[in-house]
């Protein structure tokens, strides 16, 4: 790197932070000058406790909104000509269309099968063993209820209750996607799958009451090397009476001979007064979206952990029954939310007490796969994702975005680096998104992304010696950070291009280097 980038690095971030007198107070940029109002009964039930607690929020700005939608619907940046038109509309209800944009598009279905396969470990190798095929057609069965939106009572209950190869029946691998296939090993998998449940705080009989659900799974071999056939299997645990099992509760159901005991569970666990089922998958994706779960942490439900607003919970189980468990539309709801839409800014000093209350978006460092994946969309260069594993379904096209890698044993540096998670457990905070320092080395130093702001395609448009300052600086502003650069930064970088200190694309290159290096791009905001 020359010595003038780091210069220049040190002069941007101290304008970025509001450093100059002549540029407005940085909250400028991230939140409207204007208090919120409630805009759904979402709001209604938050700003309550707003109000009780004297906490006026603030909306973000368009930009922000922008990107936030983006980045938590399909998991990548929008386009400079993107953020360009969503920006430029004048009309009234440009977010509320561009959520229904977002959550239509096949990225949607990409993105949310990422974050699904982490918590059904999706994963080829250790330590659950799909298998690349496997995990595979696991990946596509998933996709594809994500693409069609399937009702989520469904969801559930195709992936308790399918029988069939592993290779050619996606969902029978839910039942060797665990590293525990023991009654008791699939009753803790399905209790933190479905229920947000650790059963490492049952005991014993509570566990083999859940687990006798799960007596009668089947495992067996095909001549195809690695193939296996999960079923049902009544030959297990047979005996001339009813079996009973025992459900979170202590409901005691009957297990009789001549049926599936996982689906006489998968009747119970689906059932619309089944509150344990809805309040799980609402808590999660509400925490999915705003950052933290209305009950914290999302796979930790219990009765010594209640939710902080019990009656936003019940709206959110309300809503998913009456819509019929349809997953994109409690999406909907939230994200056209005005807490969804709130500011990023808020006192360090006050934002223990107020995370509960959802009175801010929190600040959320990018997840590994969107991270490179943004460096990528912005630069037009790729990565290359690779397996240790030797069979040809390891093979991945060069365009591949990362958020849509089938198999979590399919990876890179990067990803390791960034906190892509093994996908061992199951649980959310597996993923771990916090900044490290060499993270940041890397960004700032590493051949890796230096290659690919030099060499990147998008690079050599976006800095045409053709095109004047003004234009490179304001289309590498909105692909990297979706909203246009304030006054004063133009100025900056334009003094910076006529500096000589940097010719034309390599002082634009500088400007990309410095932009993906702030904190405005790598993280939620």
């Amino acid at each position: 790197m020359r010595p003038a980038l780091a210069v220049f690095m040190i002069s941007y971030c101290a304008a970025a932070s509001g450093a100059t007198a002549q540029r407005p107070p940085a909250a400028a940029l991230y939140q409207e000058n204007r208090a919120a109002a409630p805009e759904n009964a979402i709001d209604k039930l938050v700003f309550r406790g707003l109000a009780q607690n004297n906490i006026t929020p603030a909306y973000c700005t368009d930009a922000v909104f922008l990107r936030r939608a983006y980045l938590d619907a399909i998991g990548t940046l929008p386009s400079a000509d993107e953020a360009r038109a969503f920006l430029n509309d004048p009309s009234l209800n440009k977010r509320r269309a561009l959520v229904e944009r977002l959550l239509e598009r096949g990225e949607f279905a990409d993105y949310w099968a990422m974050k699904w396969s982490d918590i059904l470990r999706v994963k080829a190798e250790f330590p659950v063993n799909l298998w690349p095929n496997a995990a595979q057609a696991y990946h596509r069965w998933l996709r594809a209820s994500l693409s069609a939106n399937k009702p989520y009572d469904r969801f559930a209950r195709e992936l308790l209750t399918s029988n069939g190869s592993n290779f050619r029946v996606g969902p029978v691998n839910f039942f060797r996607a665990m590293p525990d296939r023991s009654p008791e090993g699939i009753a803790s998998a399905v209790a933190q799958t479905f229920l947000g449940m650790r059963t490492d705080r049952w005991s014993a009989g509570e566990v083999a009451g859940l687990a006798a659900f799960f007596t009668q799974v089947g495992y067996k071999p095909t001549r195809e090397w690695k193939e296996e056939v999960v079923f049902w299997d009544p030959r297990m645990n047979a005996c001339d009476n009813e079996l009973e099992g025992t459900l979170p509760g202590n409901a005691r159901l009957a297990l009789p001979p001549d049926r599936d005991p996982r689906e006489i569970f998968a009747d119970w666990l689906t059932a619309p007064d089944n509150r344990w089922f809805s309040a799980c998958i609402v808590n999660r994706v509400w925490a999915w979206l705003l950052g933290r779960g209305i009950i914290h942490e999302p796979d930790d439900i219990r009765p010594d952990n209640p939710p902080s607003n019990p009656a936003l919970l019940a709206l959110l189980q309300r809503e998913l029954l009456q819509s019929g468990y349809d997953l994109k539309r409690l999406y909907r709801l939230i994200m056209n939310s005005r807490t969804y839409q709130l500011s990023s800014i808020f006192p360090a000093d006050k934002l223990e007490k107020a995370a509960p209350l959802f009175a801010c978006y929190p600040l959320r460092q990018l997840d590994a796969e969107v991270l490179i994946d943004a460096v990528n969309k912005i630069t037009g260069a790729t990565d290359l994702y690779t397996s240790a594993i030797p069979e040809p379904f390891t093979f991945i096209p060069a365009n591949k975005p990362a958020v849509a890698l089938p198999d979590g044993s399919i990876t890179s540096p990067f990803l390791e680096l960034f906190g892509r998670p093994a996908r061992a457990t199951g649980l959310l905070n597996e993923r771990v998104n916090r900044p490290s320092a060499s993270q940041r080395m890397h960004l700032l130093n590493s051949s890796h992304i230096q290659n690919k702001l030099a060499n990147g395609p998008n690079m050599r448009r976006l800095l045409n010696p053709k095109r004047k300052p003004s234009e490179m600086i304001e289309d590498i502003f909105l692909a990297a950070l979706s909203r246009y650069p304030t006054p004063a930064e133009s100025a900056k970088v334009e003094a910076y291009f006529r500096s000589g200190v940097a010719k034309g694309r390599d002082a634009g290159i500088d400007l990309a280097w410095a932009l993906i290096n702030s904190d405005e791009f790598l993280f939620r905001h």
